[in-house]
């Protein structure tokens, strides 16, 4: 097997990553990394040297399913017809039983036209056995998309949307109980054109740098808990980032990207809406170290400033410097 020959600008990032680490320069560090895992490859650290591999895994064809190793091999239905109220995209790795209630939450609850997608990303033994007893559930209107290694969190929700085909998609995390419709105001406030993101958690910053808890209304950026735009929407403006593996601080960029019109255009609104809906432990948060939890929300929180740390015009209230 030919082994695919690494570019040059990705070989020089790797070794200028790591100088970087060397010299302990750790926001280098992950900024270079970024650069490379966007160009399609991952980079092992072993001591003080690195290796580099194609970053995106091999399909898996097994009998009656296909596990996907990246985002794009999963056929897409973004160019379809669209029907249906809403689809919902959930991700499941590691906690069935929050799985279930987070469906479980929806079927009693939502109106006809709901379509879900489950992205059983690198699940767990358990959590595929679950999933299993789940496939092809028509009355529930379920699909999983497997993959065949776990890709991280903006590459799985990619993977999720490309299968969507309501007009509305809304993401839902796991942690999240629906305890009544969650999925009609969400598609009710995006009947407004000026609205680009709905959701049920919101929050407001007066300097990009640091964010707090908002109630309903117009707000800043719509957290991932449960967050809603316009499959057309991501169409025009997407994918999602998969340098965000880490589920922290993706929402806002993606929000901000949903809402910006460029400098000088008044952007398009973030509205937060009270919603029948209960929080539980957010496992991908509970589950890390203070350190690791502060490490990968720093990397992701960069990209954020990279691309929109001038623009006080997307703050409702931080326009003054």
């Amino acid at each position: 097997m030919t082994r695919p020959r690494i570019p040059e600008a990705v070989l020089s990032a790797a070794h200028e990553r790591a100088k970087a680490r060397a010299a302990r320069d750790w926001e280098t560090a992950d900024r270079l990394r970024g650069e490379i895992e966007a160009a399609g490859w991952a980079i092992v650290d072993r001591g003080t040297n690195f290796a580099l591999a194609p970053a995106a895994p091999a399909d898996v064809e097994e009998p009656g399913r296909v596990r996907y190793g990246s985002s794009r091999n999963v056929p897409s239905r973004l160019e379809e017809p669209e029907s249906g109220l809403a689809t919902v995209v959930l991700i499941a790795t590691d906690w069935p039983a929050d799985v279930d209630r987070a469906i479980g939450g929806l079927r009693r609850s939502t109106p006809a036209g709901l379509s879900m997608v489950v992205v059983a990303d690198g699940p767990s033994d358990e959590q595929a056995s679950r999933l299993e007893s789940t496939e092809g559930d028509d009355a529930g209107g379920i699909e999983i998309v497997w993959t065949s290694e776990r890709l991280g969190y903006g590459a799985a929700l990619n993977a999720g949307i490309r299968r969507s085909v309501a007009p509305v998609v809304v993401l839902l995390d796991t942690s999240v109980e629906p305890t009544g419709d969650v999925v009609t105001p969400l598609v009710r406030a995006l009947d407004d054109p000026t609205v680009a993101v709905a959701g049920g958690w919101g929050i407001t910053s007066r300097d990009l740098r640091t964010f707090e808890d908002a109630p309903a209304g117009d707000v800043d950026a719509i957290e991932a808990y449960c967050m809603a735009f316009r499959r057309d929407d991501y169409r025009a403006r997407g994918p999602l980032d998969e340098r965000f593996r880490f589920y922290r601080n993706l929402d806002i960029w993606w929000s901000l990207v949903l809402r910006d019109e460029g400098e000088g255009v008044p952007p398009r609104r973030a509205v937060a809406i009270d919603l029948p809906a209960a929080r539980h432990e957010h496992r991908g948060w509970a589950t890390l170290s203070d350190d690791e939890r502060s490490r990968q929300s720093k990397r992701n929180f960069y990209r954020i400033i990279d691309r929109f740390g001038s623009r006080r015009d997307l703050l409702v209230g931080g326009q003054a410097p």
